[in-house]
């Protein structure tokens, strides 16, 4: 029996390979938006208040976060399909939790499980990284990356639909048989694990670094997303100081140990460090215009602006947007290959400058909103799916898991601080005793995106030698 991998699938097998790792992290993005369109429908029947609501999609970010370097650490070795198949198992067991009619506490946990599955990506582009040549491997990391991203615009709509329909609990349900078609095709789809003389040392988790990565950004996400929090300079700044020293000593911890949970000597390696800075700025100035764009749909009529979307028709203004992203996802690597791939990354960050000049020129047409929300998802597409190929030049196979999965850690800080910055410069626009901003103080915010992508672009237009490989 021949125990070497793979490192080329014939072709009918890697389509059938791709389509089931796009999928997989398709449906756990999809799961992981749940909780956006359902937190009001939680604090309603739930009888908690729309701040412990809004945990019920913070934890499972949260989750999705520390899970990646772990999973990654876990899967490294010659266990990556017992890591995916196990994470996908508890990922089912949250979704049995989110839908029987337990307390509040039982749904948060079932929502920070579901986090989990998140944490797989990184995995699931090593899988693809492993068993497809450069080429192939290349396209489907980046719609891997893609569908991550994406995913929220394909679930806002589908769940806030089905609890119009059928109620909390259905909508629930329906993120329940997600993860088990998940499982199933992750079961069915996965190549056989390897055996690897270096696989216990690989498969060693560094659960100091672990735990001392999770209290930090808890930390950070503390400061960011609770009023109560940023709105004390005192509270926040004491937070923010804990939170960065336990980053410190995560970084010191990381450097000493024989299995860190991410070789952090690979990370400051300068085209892995630019790609990381960039992809940090990229996620607040998207999420930033994301936050704004679904908000003022959703604003009531009976204030002087928006468009009074509900629920499931603000999920559909999203079609667009997922449907443009998936575009950009499937073009970027033809384009990496012919032009350097800054000027790829340049395209897709001026994309997002197009869709913030456009809403805030015309943001009292709903066509001219919804053309600038496709033409985001464009930018947003296009970033995710050149990132893997910033971020990985140089790095070993064996640490490539690794280093994504704290690429897409710092992706979701860095889509946490654009919300967060989106609530800022509304609050800021918001005159006293009233309850929405000024409809100018939407444009202005916009704008802010312009500054942001130049910031952005910096880092990457320094990779001249790395983005022409």
């Amino acid at each position: 029996m021949n125990n070497e991998p793979t490192p080329v699938a014939e072709p009918t097998a890697a389509r059938g390979l791709g389509r089931a790792l796009v999928t997989v992290a398709l449906l756990g993005a999809v799961i992981g938006s749940l909780g956006a369109p359902l937190i009001t429908p939680v604090a309603t029947a739930l009888h908690v208040s729309l701040d412990a609501a809004q945990w019920t999609l913070t934890i499972t970010l949260f989750a999705g976060a520390i899970s990646g370097p772990v999973v990654a650490r876990l899967g490294s070795g010659s266990r990556r399909r017992v890591t995916i198949l196990a994470t996908l198992g508890l990922v089912v067991l949250g979704g049995a939790l989110t839908a029987l009619p337990l307390s509040f506490v039982f749904l948060l946990a079932g929502r920070a499980l579901q986090g989990l599955g998140l944490g797989v990506v990184a995995l699931l582009m090593s899988v693809a990284r492993d068993q497809f040549p450069a080429d192939r491997s290349a396209s489907t990391i980046a719609m891997l990356s893609v569908a991550s991203t994406i995913g929220i615009g394909v679930g806002y709509p589908l769940i806030g639909f089905v609890d119009q329909v059928a109620g909390l609990r259905a909508a629930y349900a329906l993120g329940l048989i997600l993860s088990l078609a998940s499982l199933a095709i992750a079961w069915r789809a996965l190549p056989a694990d390897v055996p690897l003389r270096s696989a216990r040392v690989q498969a060693r988790v560094d659960v100091l670094g672990a735990v001392l990565l999770g209290a930090a950004i808890l930390g950070v996400l503390l400061v960011i997303a609770e009023p109560a929090v940023w709105g004390n300079p005192w509270i926040g700044g004491l937070i923010l100081a804990g939170a960065l020293l336990l980053l410190g000593t995560w970084v010191a911890v990381e450097l000493h140990t024989t299995a860190p949970l991410a070789d952090l000597r690979l990370l400051t390696r300068p085209a892995v460090l630019r790609a990381n800075i960039g992809m940090l700025v990229a996620g607040v100035r998207m999420y930033l215009l994301f936050s704004l764009l679904t908000r003022y749909a959703q604003t009531p009529g009976a204030v002087s602006y928006g468009f009074g979307l509900p629920g499931v028709l603000a999920g559909a203004a999203l079609i667009p947007f997922s449907v443009l992203g998936f575009v950009a996802g499937k073009i970027t690597p033809i384009g990496a290959r012919r032009f350097p791939k800054r000027w790829v990354y340049l395209a897709a960050a001026v994309a997002v400058v197009i869709a913030a000049v456009l809403f805030a020129a015309a943001s009292d047409s709903l066509p001219a909103v919804l053309v600038a929300m496709a033409i985001l998802g464009f930018g947003v597409g296009g970033v995710s799916a050149i990132m893997p190929a910033l971020v990985l030049v140089d790095v070993p196979q064996s640490e490539s898991a690794s280093v994504l999965s704290i690429n897409q850690l710092i992706r979701s800080v860095g889509f946490s601080m654009g919300s967060a910055l989106a609530g800022l410069l509304l609050a800021a626009a918001t005159p006293s005793g009233t309850v929405f901003p000024d409809e100018q103080g939407y444009a202005v915010a916009a704008l802010w995106v312009i500054p942001l992508v130049a910031i952005s672009v910096v880092p990457i237009f320094l990779m001249r030698r790395s983005g022409t490989r």
